[in-house]
């Protein structure tokens, strides 16, 4: 059973007490640290396999290739417009967004626990980040809503840091845990998605996170529309239905769990309550509580192993 705060070390206090893995309906909880805001998912099953079993696929469905190009927008945004370099996507899927960084101009590589998809589709994928060679270092690395997914977050920044250039990008997307729908949906929120996230990020935690790995955090942003819109109005219906995500897996494509009485009423429900959830989408933007929280994070241009290690034990 998870105790202490996997950053900082400090002890975990209770947040949300019952949280149901909408996919196995297997009961979780949510601990947070008083010192850095981390949510930990408990308890972290020993084997996450049976978890994702039917997790992947269809998960932009018609919004793909308007997800895939917003997110190379960030990424300009976050090398300054330069092209041409080495970019690593870290949990890359099946591989779109390599794909649609390649053809803008960039060498590409992922890390994928499933790689054979991403490979299929031509693309030199890798089953974890330690396998990479640090000789060959990237200008940009970007993880798509992959952090909260990690095991050991300690581990991965210092992994991130071996492979990743002086001066380069990290580009980071995780689920707001200090957003608006966080916190009036609680363990309903879409977006908690317990056991597969088994961290939850608020900018604090975020930060926190990022530091002790060298990095600091230089631009965010407040929304990743389709993620945030999703997350108002499925999380809104999860109070409303006893049967949870069924607009969500609609909306993907995903083979129906119910039959069509219930899943045209969610399809339905979840259509209104995405037209009348609108101006919250907009409002927890501007605001910067939005669902989900995006941050580029650089560390010092330097070739000097002593002054990077100190950078990453303030």
């Amino acid at each position: 059973m998870l105790e202490k705060c996997n950053v900082c070390g400090e002890p975990l206090t209770a947040h949300f007490t019952e949280v149901r893995d909408p996919l196995t309906g297997e009961m979780f909880e949510l601990k947070k640290c008083p010192a850095c805001g981390l949510g930990h998912t408990v308890p972290q099953p020993e084997d996450l396999g049976p978890y994702y079993a039917g997790y992947y696929g269809g998960r932009h469905g018609f919004t793909l290739r308007y997800c895939m190009n917003r997110r190379m927008g960030f990424v300009g945004r976050a090398v300054a417009g330069k092209t041409g370099g080495r970019l690593l996507d870290i949990g890359c899927g099946d591989g779109s967004f390599l794909l649609t960084a390649k053809a803008a101009g960039w060498e590409v590589a992922g890390t994928e626990l499933n790689p054979d998809p991403a490979r299929q589709a031509g693309l030199e994928v890798w089953e974890a980040v330690e396998q990479l060679d640090p000789s060959r270092p990237f200008d940009c690395i970007t993880m798509w809503h992959t952090l909260e997914h990690m095991r050991d977050l300690p581990s991965m920044m210092a992994n991130i840091g071996k492979v990743l250039k002086p001066g380069g990008k990290l580009i980071v997307a995780v689920p707001d845990f200090g957003g608006w729908q966080a916190k009036l949906f609680k363990g309903k929120w879409l977006h908690v998605d317990a056991p597969r996230h088994l961290y939850h990020f608020d900018a604090g935690a975020l930060k926190r996170c990022l530091k002790g790995g060298g990095f600091s955090v230089e631009r965010a942003w407040h929304q990743e529309f389709e993620y945030d819109l999703l997350g108002w109005s499925q999380s809104a219906l999860n109070y409303l239905m006893p049967y949870p995500n069924v607009f969500f897996e609609a909306l993907a494509g995903k083979p129906a769990k119910h039959g069509p009485l219930v899943t045209g009423a969610g399809y339905l429900l979840g259509l209104l309550l995405t037209l009348i959830l609108l101006p919250a989408q907009y409002a927890g933007t501007f605001f910067k509580r939005g669902g989900t929280l995006i941050c580029v994070a650089g560390r010092p241009s330097t070739a000097n192993p002593a002054d990077a290690a100190g950078v990453a034990a303030q």
